[in-house]
């Protein structure tokens, strides 16, 4: 008996609405249901089966997970619209020497050691508190583009920097419960079309359909030629 519905968790910044549009138009009776998550629960999430599957932001353990990459993020860097920063079109490692550097853990940013500029007294315990702490004039906010576009505000802007991590995006789920909807789900997020894909086609009817017609326009009349 195929399941009412198909859980689909994602991490902040993660946009489904185009996969979540696919899959009802091939599985209208199945409901993706879209489950919000905090990036700390994401992993915790798809291990109990509170999702069926996740869009994820790496790095996790990939212990009896499996984990489809989907794509790289861009990191920028959240600065005030008046910061030295606006001069420049990107920034580099380098030029954060001299800053308070705001590294959410909800960014899932991983650093090399020594991480760049110094860190605030009191860490943002999220992207949210650390963009009000930018705004106030506190440090400048390091995330990846998709966070930084989720969390605008006009008196902030952010530039691409260049040298730092990068966010993998990764769907996930467990080992174990590759069902056949979690099949048609990762036929959705790899592009396959309806006939590459294991959806069942929505009707065996294959006669050819009749000719359209065009409003106003008359059938021409046939007209027997007269005898010679």
């Amino acid at each position: 008996m195929t399941p009412a519905s198909f859980r689909l968790g994602y991490v902040p910044g993660v946009t489904p609405g185009k996969w979540a549009r696919i899959w009802a138009e091939r599985l209208p009776d199945v409901a993706l249901d879209l489950v919000g998550l905090t990036v700390a629960d994401a992993e915790d999430a798809v291990r109990s089966g509170a999702v069926d599957a996740g869009v994820v932001r790496l790095p996790i353990d990939r212990a009896g997970l499996h984990a489809i990459p989907l794509y790289t993020e861009a990191t920028v860097v959240v600065v005030g619209k008046d910061h030295v920063a606006t001069a420049v079109d990107e920034l580099t490692v380098d030029d954060l020497a001299g800053e308070i550097v705001l590294r959410p853990p909800d960014a899932a940013l991983t650093w090399d050691d020594p991480a760049p500029g110094s860190a605030p007294v009191s860490a943002p315990a999220t992207t949210a508190e650390a963009v009000e702490l930018v705004a106030a004039g506190v440090g400048v906010l390091v995330v990846p583009q998709s966070l930084a576009r989720l969390h605008h505000r006009r008196d902030l802007t952010y530039r691409p920097l260049t040298g730092g991590p990068a966010s993998g995006v990764v769907l996930t789920w467990p080992e174990d419960a590759t069902t056949e909807l979690m099949e048609q789900f990762i036929g959705i997020v790899r592009g396959r079309t309806v006939n590459s894909s294991r959806t069942p086609p929505r009707s065996t009817d294959r006669r050819p359909a009749a000719p359209a017609r065009i409003p106003g326009r008359r059938r021409p009349v046939r007209r027997n030629r007269p005898r010679r």
